[in-house]
């Protein structure tokens, strides 16, 4: 017996002899969380028919999956698109009309696995990184090019805000495979209706035309009560049940006057959340660049959804290649044009 399966025997008699004395004797009074988590622990240790002591072995939803395989990120975007819905001539028109720029998922998906394959950027090599907000919608996108990269590490909170912070970009920088890329898409979204209504959108299964995104609205509604002058002091704004929704809130109030005089604040609302968001991403970035391997993509933008009939869009803002010193050396964003 090796010296690693003695301490893990040791480990296992241990714990085992814990939770029988939590749970026989009266005098030594543990807490059942504490008997719940020694009894975990002896279940973390399984006997092979060899009868030696084995760790349990993950479950195969919990390892990083980075997607090897023959087939290309274009041949999986082809795929992917073989079960979305056609394309919509006068929702594509009522979208591009309202966000001047906006692609379809389908075509920007496409566009940006080309440009990635030839940087040398494969599913095979990179880890999908995405900022994006809570919103089930706003999964459309990241289920996307989860089946083309494999599974995404989370940044992101409510309206998109990358609140994993330098952290969670620290800990993301550490799972890349070595010489390998993080593709990072981050952006706030914004829903439109099949009659142009911004800011709402049909949710399957849902009679009611919802507000999307709802923190952003909220955020907005909260910055234009103080600019109106109806505010009154919230001394609970920064309590912990809902400091994702404050700190929205906080990030928004420099855009107030910009909001004040848009000919349409639902269509500004998500500019304007980029442009907070544009400068924390990048921030982050430049703080954690030490840790970029061979290199770093980002792409963000406004996520633009429509009803569960229709396509949803994107509009690219930029999309621009990192190389391994943390220095932009390539504007990748007119090959999504």
């Amino acid at each position: 017996m090796s010296a690693k399966e003695y301490s893990n025997t040791l480990l296992q008699v241990y714990c085992l002899s814990l939770a029988h004395e939590a749970t026989q004797s009266k005098r030594m009074k543990i807490p059942v969380a504490t008997t719940a988590l020694l009894a975990a622990s002896t279940n973390a240790f399984q006997h092979s028919r060899a009868g030696r002591v084995t760790t349990r072995s993950f479950s195969p939803s919990t390892r990083l999956n980075i997607l090897a395989g023959t087939e290309s990120a274009s041949e999986r975007v082809a795929r992917v698109m073989k079960t979305r819905p056609e394309e919509n001539s006068s929702m594509d028109a009522l979208v591009k009309e309202n966000f001047p720029g906006a692609i379809s998922n389908k075509e920007l998906e496409t566009k940006v696995a080309k440009a990635l394959e030839r940087l040398g950027i494969t599913p095979a090599n990179t880890l999908l990184a995405t900022s994006l907000c809570c919103d089930e919608l706003a999964r459309n996108l990241e289920d996307d090019f989860n089946t083309v990269y494999g599974h995404n590490f989370n940044l992101g909170g409510l309206s998109g805000f990358p609140f994993a912070g330098n952290t969670g970009f620290g800990a993301m920088s550490a799972h890349v495979p070595d010489d390998g890329y993080c593709l990072l898409i981050h952006g706030p979204h914004v829903g439109i209706t099949k009659d142009g209504i911004i800011g709402k959108v049909e949710r399957s299964g849902i009679a009611l035309v919802d507000s999307c995104c709802g923190s952003a609205i909220a955020a907005s509604n909260y910055l234009k009560s103080i600019t109106d002058g109806g505010m009154k002091i919230n001394p609970k704004l920064q309590q912990f049940s809902d400091f994702q929704q404050g700190a929205v809130q906080e990030l928004i109030l420099p855009f107030g006057k910009r909001l004040n005089e848009a000919k349409d604040r639902m269509k500004e609302l998500p500019y304007a959340l980029y442009d907070s968001q544009d400068i924390l991403v990048r921030d982050i970035i430049n703080t954690g660049k030490g840790g970029i391997k061979k290199g770093l993509v980002l792409l963000s933008g406004i996520q633009i959804n429509t009803g569960p009939e229709t396509l949803d869009y994107f509009h690219p803002l930029r999309f621009e290649f990192y190389d391994e010193n943390g220095k932009v050396t390539q504007d990748l964003l007119p090959q999504l044009k």
